[in-house]
């Protein structure tokens, strides 16, 4: 009997389950049907400000920063930021303890000493978590990302056991509709969300290890996803990049992986003027080529070439710290990296499914 994801959020964060997860046909039960819930179609405009907030009648959506940052020192950290909102039923808000939404918060600190990571959890309808506009806000008990409803500057903070982080983020860059003007494809089936991303952020600000505030500067990239069915039956997880390059070009790649085919790969080419130019299939090579071990019996591929033959592209991708596991309820590798090669750079890798 298969669990939809919603029920089984019920179980592990208001019950206090610690029971394994019945096993999904897709990465944390993504792939289940859900056609109760509204669907997403191409063609479907994005609109703004009205899009930063939350998406109720879909099933799950997220807002996810990612930052690759340097201290004085030239060393690298990274920071990661995410809210989710996963739905238990399709409908409205309700602003009792009757709420269909619950929420998830992820907070991650990669230093020169390592990795470190938080979770938190929220039930909806209590203000206890949510996102909205007039001004921007998501939040979720303390941590907070939160600016003007353009989200040109933004202020994010989280903590969790030894770090934090207090960072400034500012854009003079327009938003980049991803896929086909912000319908992103997940599969050759149907399935897709609505995707935006704003991968132009300057960031300044301090991060805190262990007591210790240190100052730092550098880039951020912002996500917006929501869907109801984001993944195939079939389809056990996936791999996404966001890369800063040289000279100021952004790549957004993913693949999502098949367990009878081959992956499905997409991604998005945004030149330093802005200019965007989508990726399909043949036009994206993503080849692990060195796994490391995560010391809880998991092993994930931390080094990887990508190639984009249209922009001449052939770089080497390699974790920062490849030990950078999030043990998590829904568990997955998140981390910044390197890039070398025929472009230099710098960003983040997520994992799933492994």
């Amino acid at each position: 009997m298969r669990v939809e994801t919603g029920v089984l959020l019920a179980c592990l964060w208001l019950a206090g389950c610690d029971a394994p997860a019945p096993p999904a046909n897709s990465y944390a039960g993504l792939g289940d049907e859900a056609a109760a819930f509204k669907q997403v179609s191409r063609g479907t405009p994005l609109v703004f400000p009205q899009d930063h907030a939350a998406h109720n009648g879909y099933r799950i959506e997220w807002w996810y920063v990612t930052a690759n940052l340097q201290d004085a020192q030239g060393q690298d950290w990274g920071v990661q930021w995410t809210l989710f909102r996963s739905a238990l039923r399709p409908g409205t808000e309700i602003h009792d303890w009757s709420s269909p939404n619950l929420w998830m918060g992820h907070a991650a600190l990669t230093s020169p000493q390592g990795h470190q990571f938080s979770e938190t959890l929220a039930r909806g309808g209590v203000g206890q978590a949510g996102a909205e506009t007039g001004p921007f806000r998501a939040w979720i008990d303390d941590w907070s990302l939160q600016g003007d409803d353009g989200l040109q500057r933004l202020q994010m903070r989280a903590s969790g056991q030894g770090f934090g982080y207090d960072l400034t983020l500012a854009s003079d860059h327009p938003l980049v509709l991803q896929g086909d003007q912000g319908y992103s494809e997940k599969s050759g089936k149907g399935q897709a969300s609505y995707y935006y991303s704003q991968p132009f952020y300057r960031v300044r600000g301090e991060v805190e290890r262990g007591g210790q505030r240190i100052a730092v500067t550098g880039q951020a990239w912002l996500d917006r996803e929501w869907s109801s069915q984001p993944l195939a039956a079939g389809q056990s997880g996936w791999d996404w990049f966001s890369l800063h390059l040289e000279r100021g070009a952004k790549l957004m790649l993913f693949q999502v992986r098949e367990d009878q085919a081959q992956p499905y790969r997409a991604g998005t080419w945004v030149g330093r003027d802005g200019q965007v130019r989508a990726l399909q299939g043949a036009q994206v090579a993503l080849t692990p080529q060195a796994w490391s071990e995560q010391g809880n019996g998991k092993r994930v591929p931390t080094r990887w070439r990508i190639q984009v033959p249209s922009t001449g592209l052939d770089v080497t991708v390699e974790a920062v710290q490849p030990k950078a596991w999030m043990g998590t309820r829904f568990p997955y590798w998140e981390g910044p990296v390197r890039v070398t090669g025929s472009s230099t750079g710098r960003g983040y890798l997520e994992m799933t499914g492994y």
